[in-house]
């Protein structure tokens, strides 16, 4: 059930994201390309972006952790490679995509969270 609440949260994410960057050089065609979009990014960060924070431990500290934007924009594009409708024009919009699904993301998941806890609590 959490899976499918993060994956549908994540999916709303993207949309919003889309919308807003519609004329920046973000395209998401559809609520189906959302959540295709919403469990691409899932499954690259569960399994590729470790591997890339792993590889990248020196420039990261180097960076104070600015670096991790740069595989959180990396992770983006990769996603627009594999998922077909869903466009990404440059790093640029990648990276107000990603900052946008992450507080979104963020938001939503204090909202759901809020509520399931006042209906146990009852």
């Amino acid at each position: 059930m959490r899976f499918i609440t993060k994956t549908l949260v994540t999916s709303l994410a993207v949309l919003l994201a889309g919308y807003l960057l519609k004329n920046h050089g973000i395209t998401v065609n559809g609520s189906i390309s959302a959540i295709m979009v919403a469990l691409m990014l899932g499954l690259l960060n569960s399994f590729i972006k470790p591997i890339l924070i792993l590889l990248t431990i020196p420039i990261t500290v180097f960076t104070f952790g600015i670096f991790f934007i740069v595989i959180n924009v990396f992770m983006v594009e990769l996603t627009s490679k594999i998922v077909d409708d869903f466009i990404v024009r440059d790093w640029i919009a990648a990276l107000l995509f990603s900052v946008i699904v992450s507080l979104t993301t963020s938001f939503l998941e204090k909202f759901i969270s809020n509520n399931t806890e006042e209906k146990t609590d009852k």
